[in-house]
């Protein structure tokens, strides 16, 4: 039987593949378990630098797997409140209970806070879950042809893996209620103009592109990389002082790259905007 999730290694980078095409890759309690595995193996990896998500057969992620949500609601004669307090009960949002990278979600991995960045390289569907998931990563290369939305809408399913959460802080407000509230469709050449995706490439090419910029993010120097990127997600609750004092105290700690960065532009590195 094939895994519903695989993971492999291309150097620096870890590459983790969703793999259901019955299913356009909609995601079951099972493997939803599989990736919460496969990207807390990527952040205690010393070796691992980047991860690319991507799913298989032409498609992301088609969100929830209704189909199994319906033979819960079979299986609980009618109670399906009670069915979903079972299924869920594990996935009860109380950090304190797991230790970094943080607990799993619905979906899996959408509640970690990894220390290292993930592209996604979205092909076809990015819906619903699905696109909670490609929210949940650093960055989304999208292929001509994908599409991204909240298609759950539909059917009464809420965002519950950082939908409404990430789309506002990724695209403003005004975008994300457009996009939560009816549930569009929406295609790549809007996701470029949004910001809900970062680079647009020809079908059939996201999980190269998405390749080698992992590549290049996995070529800089990683603490300041790293460093930065922190201090990027933790300032959203503070107030501009206290934002400004936590990125001097995770940039203070990479003093010394910089002076050995200065060191290689001053003898000819790097120069006119070279990498």
């Amino acid at each position: 039987m094939v895994p519903t999730v695989e993971t492999s290694q291309q150097g620096s980078i870890t590459i983790v593949t969703l793999n259901r095409p019955d299913v356009r890759n909609a995601v079951d309690a099972a493997t939803a378990q599989a990736l919460y595995a496969a990207f807390v193996a990527f952040e205690h990896d010393a070796d691992a630098r980047v991860a690319v998500f991507h799913g298989a057969n032409g498609h992301f992620c088609a969100g929830w797997d209704l189909a199994a949500g319906a033979k819960l609601a079979g299986a609980t004669q009618g109670d399906t409140s009670a069915g979903l307090d079972a299924v869920f009960a594990s996935l009860d949002f109380d950090g304190d209970k797991f230790p970094l990278p943080g607990p799993p979600g619905p979906m899996g991995p959408s509640r970690l806070m990894l220390s290292k960045p993930v592209i996604a390289a979205v092909s076809g569907a990015a819906v619903a879950g699905g696109m909670e998931l490609a929210l949940w990563c650093d960055l989304r290369v999208m292929e001509a042809d994908a599409y991204f939305g909240v298609y759950c809408r539909r059917f009464g399913v809420p965002l519950i893996d950082g939908g409404t959460v990430r789309l506002p802080r990724l695209i403003g407000m005004g975008h994300a209620m457009d996009l939560i509230l009816t549930g569009r469709k929406v295609e790549a050449t809007e996701a470029l103009q949004m910001g809900l995706c970062n680079r647009v490439v020809p079908t059939g090419q996201a999980l190269h592109a998405a390749l080698t910029l992992a590549q290049q993010l996995a070529e800089f120097p990683q603490a300041t990389m790293l460093a930065d990127r922190m201090s990027a997600y933790a300032q959203w609750d503070l107030a501009l002082p206290q934002a400004l004092h936590q990125e001097w105290q995770r940039g203070k700690q990479c003093l010394g790259d910089a002076l050995q960065g200065a060191a290689r532009f001053a003898a000819g590195a790097g120069r006119h905007g070279k990498f």
